[in-house]
Formats: structure tokens, sequence, C-alpha cells
């Protein structure tokens, strides 16, 4: 937290730099998540005997998780550096979106390699982590607007 003094008021900085070092890495650490994910999916496509309507529901929720990943980084972004609760609360409520689909990708996908259980887990400890540090901003954000 930093306090900057501009003539007679003081403002306080609350936006947290560990949670936004963390959604710095996680864009990068996912941009390999779903690429590994979508190189996984067509080697087992190839390699095993992958009924065309689970690949089909396979890279359909590949898609609907970049896109509320997509969302769910720029809520998390935006309302960190702007201080706003809403858009951080947002991201918190899209990220139970993403669990679950990582979830899916850990254990429910027609075939599970473990290259797919040690990506998805590290994903999982990335939005474990951002969640306790979005709710902990979010306090600190509600706090300093009561101060």
């Amino acid at each position: 937290m930093a306090v900057i003094k501009r003539g007679h008021s003081t403002d306080v900085i609350s936006s947290s730099v560990p949670l936004q070092i963390l959604f710095y890495l996680n864009m990068f650490y996912y941009i390999f998540y779903f690429l590994a994910t979508l190189l996984m999916i067509i080697y087992k496509s190839t390699v095993l005997s992958y009924p065309d309507s689970n690949l089909a529901v396979d890279l359909a929720l590949l898609f609907i998780m970049v896109f509320l990943e997509v969302i769910r980084l720029y809520m998390g972004v935006s309302g960190n550096l702007t201080e706003d609760k809403t858009a951080l609360a947002a991201s918190l409520i899209l990220s139970f979106g993403s669990i679950i689909l990582s979830v899916y990708f850990l254990v429910w996908q027609t075939y599970v390699l473990w290259a797919d259980e040690i990506i998805s887990i590290i994903l999982l400890v990335f939005y474990s982590l951002e969640d306790l540090l979005k709710f902990a901003a979010i306090a600190s954000f509600a706090s300093n607007a009561f101060a």
C-alpha cells in the first residue's frame, strides 16, 4: 500500500501487486495450458480411439474456457488496477467457471494423460492463489472506501 500526498489530501493506493503479478504470470501460463491441451487432444484423437462426439465436447469446452479466461483476466486486471470491487468480484465469480472447466480437463475428459494432470493442477494452484488474493484485495478496497 502506497500513500500519495497531494496538497492537503492523502490518497491511498491499495491495488495488490502480488495479485497483479499472478495475473501476469497466469496470462502466459494459460497460453501454454491452452496450446498444450489442444495438442494433447489432437494427439489423443489420432493415436487413441477418441469418439467424435467426445472430441467435439472437449474442443468446445476448451474454447469456452479460453473465452472465460480472457474475460476473467481482463476483469481481474482492470479491477485491481482501478481498485474496482465490482470488476474484481466479477473476475472472482468467473474463476469458478474456469475452475470447473479445469477440473473437467483434470478428471472427466475422455482420456486423461499424466501431462493433463500436471498442467491442470498447476492451473488450479494459480486459480486458488488468485482467488485468495482477490478476496484480500476486495476487503482492502472496501475498508479504504470507508476510511
